[in-house]
């Protein structure tokens, strides 16, 4: 039963502010208690039922921890709301208001139903793995080096960078590429979807390794283990190549190694009954869509 919940956003357009107004809105139909972070709606939001919108900056500050987390826009938002709340173990649920909607799977204009299937417990609690990069630390100042999606490598130049990718101190190969792209399940139908990787399902624990343009054209993505410990060299003309991390990023000294394994914590991701993983492909991705008809 969800007594007090949270919600964040980033988006200032009309449509999230709208979703976010409208979420409020049903949550105190339903007497349950809203917290809003104070980017999420600019203007006092009241309900009927007279209980009061708690306001905040950080989710450690509150004096009564959520039940569940909303995070309202696309799925940029949705990453953005990982980094919040990834240490607290609350789950996550996504409102779309943006494009694609992977992550972000609550459509809005279904948030009354929504929000009455969550209140009755017909969803369950997806856990998803992370990355991090482990070495060099302290890469994105205060905020974790921890990616739900996908670490990257990336050319700084017009010139091609040469990854050298170690597994557990094997050799794996050398990729001589515009970049490589180290990904999640989660992340497998983001950055790795758009060079041609595999998909996998969001409970998988595996690591995919997909190069950016390789120069090589023998060279394919491959999925290993996500007990594996990543260790990169990176090689070129360029004095410094690029690093992301879902949607942070920084440049480093070409002779500065990335070393990167899964993270110890999961993230608690909410699915509706109805609303699995793999209607969620068909449906994005228009599997099995016949423009002739």
């Amino acid at each position: 039963m969800l007594k007090t919940v949270a919600i964040y956003s980033k988006d200032k357009n009309h449509k999230t502010s709208e979703g976010v107004n409208r979420l409020v809105q049903e949550f105190f139909k339903r007497g349950i208690r809203v917290q809003l972070y104070q980017r999420s709606a600019e203007s006092h939001v009241s309900g009927e039922s007279g209980l009061v919108t708690e306001r905040f900056s950080y989710l450690e500050n509150l004096k009564e921890l959520p039940d569940m987390v909303f995070s309202v826009g696309g799925d940029g938002t949705f990453l953005e709301t990982v980094m919040k709340v990834r240490k607290s173990g609350i789950p996550i649920a996504g409102v779309n208001t943006g494009r694609m909607g992977f992550l972000a799977n609550i459509p809005d204009g279904e948030i009354g139903k929504s929000i009455d299937m969550l209140c009755r417990g017909e969803y369950e609690i997806i856990e998803r793995s992370l990355l991090e990069i482990t070495d060099p630390s302290g890469l994105f100042e205060k905020e974790a080096s921890a990616a739900l999606n996908e670490v990257t490598i990336q050319k700084s130049d017009p010139s091609m960078i040469t990854i050298n990718v170690f597994v557990d101190d094997a050799y794996l190969n050398t990729y001589w590429a515009d970049g490589l792209i180290i990904s999640t399940a989660t992340g497998s139908t983001a950055y790795n979807l758009s060079v041609g990787g595999p998909i996998l399902s969001p409970e998988d624990e595996s690591i995919i390794i997909s190069p950016i343009s390789p120069h090589n054209l023998t060279i394919r993505p491959i999925v290993i283990s996500g007990d594996s410990n990543l260790r990169l060299a990176m090689e070129g003309r360029s004095k410094e190549y690029l690093v992301t991390c879902d949607f942070r990023s920084t440049r480093l000294p070409l002779e500065q190694e990335i070393k990167v394994r899964r993270a110890e914590d999961k993230l608690k991701t909410v699915m509706l009954k109805g609303h699995d993983f793999f209607s969620t492909l068909r449906n994005r991705l228009m599997w099995g869509a016949d423009r002739r008809n």
